[in-house]
C-alpha cells in the first residue's frame, strides 16, 4: 500500500510540476530511496510470515501437535513401552513342545534314539591325554578332581521370585565349592531338545564328560536344592571301586520302588562305564511318543509310581532292576549322610539342630543336602503351596549361610530373614578369628 502510494504521488508530480532545481534533486532521491526500503521491509515480513505458517503445517503433518506440548511421554508411549517390553520377553521364552527340530542333524526313522557317535575306548583315551597333559591332573594333592554340574531353564522363570530363587540357589553351591576347591559349571542352554525337562542333564553330564577329560567325578546337583551342610565333605576314598553314587535305599530298590533313588544329587565317575551308563539311560527319554510310551512301562513295573510320562529317576530305577548284574556292581547306593535330604521333614527343624548338633555330619543331625522336591519355585506349578515351599528355601539358605557369614562376624537376624546383623566385636589380633571360625579348617578332619 505504501509502494502505491509512493508511486501516485511521484506521478502526480511530474504531470503538474517542471522538474525540481539541482538543489532539491538530492534530497527527493533519498526521499523516495527511503519509502522503497521500508515497501521493501513490509514485503519481506509478509514472506516470512507466511514461511512460518507453511513450516508449522509442515511439522503439524510429520510429527504431531501433540509432542509439542510436553517433554514427558503420554500414556499411549508408556502402554507402547510395556507391551514392547512384553513382546521381547515372550520372544526370549519358548515352549518345550514348539516343533522346532534342529536344522542340521534330522534323527533318521525307525531307529533307536543315542546321545552321540558311540565311544568304545574312553578309558584309554582319556589314560593318553592325561600323561601328555601333566598340567591338567585328575587328582591334586591325593584328591580326586570334582566338577559340580547344575543350571536352570534357557527361559526366564514364570515368576520374577523364582529367578530370585535360582539366584540363592546357585550363590549357596559356589560358597560350597569355593570352600571345598571344587569347580562348578552352570549351565542355561538344552544341549538336545529331543532330552528337555528331567532329562536335559544326561547330555550335558555326557558332553562335559569328554569335553573335561581332567575330571574324575562329574557331580550333578538340581536347581532346586541347597547344601545345608557347609563343612561336610564326601569321603570319595570310600567310592573307589564304584562308578556311581547316589542316594537311595537298598530295600526300597529291591522291592522295585519308584523312590528307592534319587536323581537331584549323584556323583558319576569320568569313565567308559558312565558313558555306557547314559547310552543306555537315554533311549527313554526323547520328547513325544517314545517317552509316553516308556512313562507307561515304568508304571506298569515300579511300585507306586503314578501313570505320567517317563523322567530319568524311574527310567534309572528300572534299568537298574532290569539288568542287574550289569550295573549294579559299580553303584553305590548312599544313605549314611543326606546327599539328598527331603526338605519337608528338615527345614522346620533347624533351629533343634543348632541347639543340639553342630555341622559336619552331613546325615539328620545336620543335613549336608536339602532338596525341594516337588515345590517348582521357577514354573507355574507344583505339588506344594509356593509360599510355604519359598519360605522353607528362604530359611535353608540362611541356615547354611549362617555359616559362611561366621567367619565375618555376622549372622542373618533369623532364618526367615534375608537382613544380617554383627555377632562380635572386631579384635587387634584379627587372624585369631580366620583360624577359629573359618570353617575350611574344619574340612580337614571329621568330626
Amino acid at each position: 500500500m505504501v509502494q502505491f502510494t509512493a508511486l501516485k504521488r511521484l506521478t502526480s508530480a511530474g504531470a503538474g510540476a517542471t522538474l525540481p532545481t539541482s538543489t532539491n534533486d538530492g534530497a527527493g532521491a533519498r526521499s523516495v530511496s527511503r519509502r522503497r526500503r521500508v515497501a521493501n521491509s513490509f514485503i519481506n515480513i509478509r514472506l516470512t510470515i507466511l514461511c512460518g505458517i507453511v513450516t508449522i503445517l509442515v511439522l503439524r503433518g510429520t510429527i504431531g501437535l501433540n509432542n509439542f506440548s510436553s517433554n514427558s511421554p503420554s500414556l499411549d508411549q508408556n502402554q507402547k513401552l510395556v507391551e514392547e517390553t512384553n513382546r521381547i520377553i515372550a520372544q526370549i521364552r519358548y515352549d518345550d513342545n514348539d516343533n522346532d527340530d534342529d536344522d542340521n542333524f534330522k534323527y533318521p526313522q525307525n531307529s533307536s534314539y543315542s546321545l552321540g557317535p558311540k565311544i568304545n575306548n574312553w578309558n584309554s583315551t582319556r589314560k593318553t591325554w592325561l600323561h601328555g597333559n601333566p598340567r591338567f591332573p585328575s587328582y591334586i594333592n591325593g584328591k580326586p578332581r570334582v566338577l559340580l554340574v547344575t543350571g536352570s531353564p534357557p527361559s526366564p522363570c514364570d515368576n520374577s521370585i523364582g529367578d530370585y530363587y535360582l539366584l540363592k540357589s546357585i550363590k549357596n553351591k559356589i560358597d560350597y565349592c569355593r570352600i571345598h576347591n571344587i569347580e562348578i559349571v552352570y549351565n542355561m542352554a538344552h544341549f538336545d531338545k529331543k532330552l528337555s525337562g528331567y532329562w536335559s542333564k544326561l547330555p550335558l553330564i555326557r558332553k562335559l564328560m569328554i569335553s573335561h577329560p581332567e575330571i574324575e567325578w562329574i557331580w550333578w546337583m538340581d536347581s532346586d536344592a541347597m547344601f545345608t551342610d557347609m563343612v561336610f565333605e564326601i569321603p570319595l576314598s570310600k567310592y573307589n571301586e564304584k562308578n556311581l553314587i547316589i542316594h537311595g535305599y537298598p530295600e526300597l530298590l529291591n522291592e522295585k520302588s519308584w523312590v528307592a533313588l534319587n536323581t537331584g544329587s549323584f556323583l558319576l565317575r569320568n569313565c567308559q562305564w558312565s558313558l555306557d551308563l547314559l547310552d543306555s539311560w537315554a533311549p527313554m527319554g526323547p520328547k513325544g511318543k517314545i517317552r509316553d510310551d516308556a512313562g507307561k512301562i515304568l508304571s506298569a513295573n515300579l511300585k507306586g509310581r503314578p501313570n505320567f510320562e517317563a523322567d530319568d529317576q524311574s527310567a534309572l530305577i528300572y534299568m537298574l532292576i532290569l539288568r542287574n548284574n550289569k550295573w549294579m556292581e559299580k553303584v553305590f547306593v548312599e544313605n549314611s549322610y543326606y546327599l539328598h535330604g527331603y526338605w519337608a521333614g528338615l527345614v522346620d527343624r533347624y533351629e533343634e539342630m543348632i541347639q543340639k548338633y553342630h555341622p559336619g555330619f552331613g546325615d539328620e543331625r545336620w543335613p549336608f543336602v536339602t532338596h525341594f522336591v516337588g515345590c517348582k519355585p521357577c514354573g507355574s506349578y507344583g505339588d506344594y503351596p509356593v509360599e510355604k515351599c519359598l519360605k522353607s528355601m528362604e530359611r535353608a539358605f540362611n541356615f547354611a549361610d549362617n555359616q559362611v557369614l561366621k567367619l565375618y562376624g555376622f549372622k542373618h537376624r533369623g532364618l526367615s530373614s534375608p537382613n544380617v546383623k554383627r555377632i562380635r566385636n572386631e579384635t587387634f589380633r584379627p587372624l585369631e578369628f580366620v583360624n577359629g571360625f573359618d570353617i575350611r579348617h574344619s574340612t580337614l578332619f571329621r568330626f
